[in-house]
């Protein structure tokens, strides 16, 4: 009779006298049977491996366990396994059923990034699947996350500048009820830098850290990196040298001997100009002008 029990085991987050705690919840049959529950708490310590961390037998049908820092921490995915039982004959007990793995921790969304070097935002949202306790009655109900990129580059030996943009280097996650797989979450924008050279396509991370966390939990925990491919994009070229020759974004060429400030490019789209001043270089032989001061917005 017990063999074909629909439990449903599933882990959810919980602040159980301010500390984080894991909570299986399981489905009671309907029966007149008094059922016990063997409730098996693990961890995944490696890809496709598990580890046993806790058991434990209950009448009732939830089951808890500590976020420690110790034997559970911050990063883990968390499986519980519920298997009933009837207290007066033991030997019959249901088929053991597992719930979905829960990552406990900070987690991006989306988890990679793809983007190119078009100026657009693209929205990065990080938040934490465990509510987020406050150790004392101030506003210290937050994580504060600081963030930072890193140039992966095709020699990572030799970091280059940066391929990425953040809107914020600190982001603060607020406690908030859990719901959906968050307690609590913040955005931020990614750009691509444009970088103006062909330097095809550069795969960066983003990396966050806690900081200023007294808790043992969250200290020594550092989240999963972002990974954010950058694809290059071919760019415009204008040149004006010498005497001074001019060829246009498209090619066009031509020479401008003048004595002056002229405008030599200015962006329909955004606040970006280029002044050059000329000033007389050929003195009485020839009317020739050079380049001798230039300013960019």
């Amino acid at each position: 009779k017990l063999t074909s029990l629909a439990l449903q085991p599933a882990v959810t987050p919980e602040l159980v006298q301010g500390r984080v705690h894991l909570k299986c919840t399981y489905s009671r049959p309907s029966s007149k049977l008094l059922l016990r529950y063997l409730v098996v708490w693990s961890r995944l310590s490696t890809p496709g491996k598990k580890e046993q961390i806790r058991r434990d037998a209950t009448l009732q049908s939830f089951s808890y366990v500590e976020m420690d820092g110790v034997n559970l921490r911050l990063g883990d995915t968390v499986f519980c396994t519920v298997t009933a039982f009837t207290t007066d004959a033991p030997e019959q007990q249901s088929l053991p059923e597992e719930s979905k793995g829960f990552y406990a921790g900070i987690k991006f969304l989306p988890e990679s990034l793809q983007i190119a070097e078009d100026g657009k935002e693209h929205v990065l949202t990080v938040l934490s699947t465990v509510p987020i306790a406050c150790p004392g009655n101030d506003d210290s109900c937050k994580i504060t996350l600081q963030l930072s990129t890193e140039d992966l580059g095709k020699n990572s030996q030799l970091p280059g500048p940066p391929n990425v943009a953040l809107s914020a280097c600190q982001v603060d996650l607020l406690r908030a009820p859990c719901s959906e797989r968050s307690c609590a979450a913040a955005a931020l924008t990614v750009t691509a830098v444009t970088d103006f050279a062909q330097d095809g396509n550069r795969v960066s991370r983003i990396r966050a850290e806690p900081v200023g966390q007294r808790d043992l939990l969250w200290r020594a925990y550092t989240p999963k990196d972002v990974k954010v491919t950058v694809r290059d994009l071919p760019t415009g070229n204008c040149y004006s040298f010498t005497d001074p020759h001019i060829i246009t974004f498209d090619g066009w060429r031509y020479d401008n001997y003048k004595i002056g400030t002229f405008l030599l490019c200015r962006s329909v789209s955004r606040a970006f100009e280029v002044h050059v001043r000329q000033w007389d270089c050929g003195g009485h032989r020839s009317a020739t002008a050079c380049n001798c001061g230039v300013a960019a917005r």
